[in-house]
């Protein structure tokens, strides 16, 4: 579906809200031909004033709104309403109207789970996209990782990639990465992606690594306990976990851990702190305003390891890790050090900036739903491996067509134009991946791992020729 034969295909995309909009954006960038039906006139306002695509105003149960978007012509509908059942009922009429590819989201886990009474075969839906649980279980993942660190295998977990924040004391810190590289010379390893402010950088090896840099570094898996000990992360793993917000994330990410790790769960709604207290046995739950830090200090935030701030207001849940940061980093002294804070922000302005504050991840559950949807689009030419969290960079995977620019030369005589916009971290050859280097040559046929901002999809195409 990303090929250049295939740069007009239709989508339907129901609902311009935090993920409608995203996806608009993103699939617009990337030439596809999109039509977008919304009610609200606020968010059709902001959509002509930034994007150019065709909009319609009404309602995704009005069929005559389907009708005018040329619905039996298109190739992919998206609904992503605020409703429930609106996306679920969307899927029905998209295949009603032939439409082949239909892709709904859908908050409650009663439906296209492994066992509810209606499947996504039942309800008409290609990919079911459920946020909530998206993200409850990308911070589960991360609650397992090494040392709170986030460690991401790809290429068939021949490559991992390590993020890792540099202090004040890193070996890293003030030197550029190519004297980096001979330094650390007995093993190959690239820094793929730096979040430096609210910017993140795709780096040449004349860029300087700075005190609060955090960095995605890609290596082997065999050299994965050199590039953790190169980069100052302890191998430990974290058993102590509090979780501020006892909504659908909070509850479901308590659920998932509280057998395995000892959880503490503050909830400031005195209600709901019962219920949850009824139905999660083996966590300890406490009703109190996780944003104060009275209250953190009489939870204990000084004994965990890892605090996760999920409640539905993103300031809440910057200025609580923040404040738990700072209590757990005073109560450890520098043996707090590799302390761990995750924060759900669904802003995107504040997704990097969260990330370079203080906190250590920023997830954001509607670019994480958005860019399932993407891998799904873009599934049969170009694969994306994963989103660097806290960095607006993505993994992707794709094959070099035969003739393509990046067939031409080794990657340190590419047009300069590309430095700072795609880095080609790895390449396989031979049923093995390899670390990229200067005078690494792509060859036609061979698959690659290139890291880029999201935006930057199309110069990929072109270098790639896919």
């Amino acid at each position: 579906m990303f090929g250049k034969n295939k740069k007009k295909e239709k989508v339907l995309i129901l609902g311009l809200g935090g993920v409608g909009f995203f996806l608009a954006r993103r699939l617009q960038h990337e030439e596809y031909e999109v039509t977008a039906i919304e009610p609200d006139g606020e968010r059709l306002r902001l959509a002509d004033e930034v994007l150019d695509i065709r909009l319609i105003k009404g309602e995704a149960m009005d069929v005559g709104c389907w009708r005018e978007a040329d619905a039996e012509n298109m190739a992919i509908a998206i609904a992503v309403t605020d409703n429930d059942a609106v996306n679920m009922m969307a899927a029905q009429i998209a295949d009603g109207f032939g439409i082949p590819s239909k892709i709904a989201r859908v908050r409650s886990l009663q439906f296209g789970m492994a066992g509810s009474i209606l499947s996504a075969e039942d309800l008409k839906v290609d990919l079911l996209i459920h946020p909530e649980e998206l993200i409850s279980q990308e911070i589960v993942r991360m609650i397992k990782l090494r040392d709170g660190n986030e460690v991401i295998d790809i290429a068939r977990g021949q490559i991992q990639l390590l993020a890792a924040r540099i202090t004040d004391d890193s070996v890293l810190s003030g030197k550029q990465l190519k004297d980096i590289t001979l330094e650390f010379s007995d093993f190959a390893f690239r820094v793929v992606a730096i979040a430096r402010g609210i910017t993140t950088i795709i780096p040449s090896g004349n860029i300087e690594i700075l005190p609060h840099d955090q960095i995605f570094v890609m290596a082997g898996s065999s050299n994965l306990p050199k590039l953790m000990k190169m980069a100052g992360v302890s191998q430990g793993r974290r058993q102590r976990v509090m979780i501020v917000g006892g909504g659908l994330v909070g509850s479901r990410v308590a659920e998932l851990l509280q057998k395995s790790v000892e959880v503490k769960l503050v909830e400031s709604n005195a209600d709901r702190a019962k219920d949850l207290s009824d139905l999660l046995p083996h966590v300890e739950v406490l009703h109190g305003d996780g944003s104060q830090a009275g209250v953190l200090n009489l939870a204990g935030v000084q004994e965990v390891d890892t605090f996760i701030s999920v409640t539905a207001d993103n300031e809440t849940n910057i200025m609580s890790s923040l404040l738990a940061k700072n209590l757990m980093e005073k109560a450890h002294g520098r043996n707090g050090a590799n302390d761990r804070t995750i924060a759900l922000v669904n802003k995107s302005d504040y997704q990097v900036l969260a990330a370079t504050i203080g906190l250590d991840i920023a997830l954001n559950k509607k670019s994480m739903a958005a860019n399932v949807i993407m891998e799904y689009i873009r599934r049969s030419e170009l694969f994306t491996v994963a989103h660097l969290h806290g960095f607006d960079a993505d993994v992707v995977e794709l094959v070099a067509a035969p003739d393509s620019p990046i067939t031409r030369k080794p990657l340190s005589k590419l047009d300069p134009g590309y430095h700072g916009k795609i880095l080609v971290g790895a390449v396989q050859r031979n049923d093995h991946w390899y670390i990229a280097v200067g005078d690494t040559h792509v060859r036609e046929h061979e698959r690659a791992i290139v890291i880029c901002q999201p935006m930057q999809l199309k110069e990929i195409r072109k270098l790639f020729a896919v």
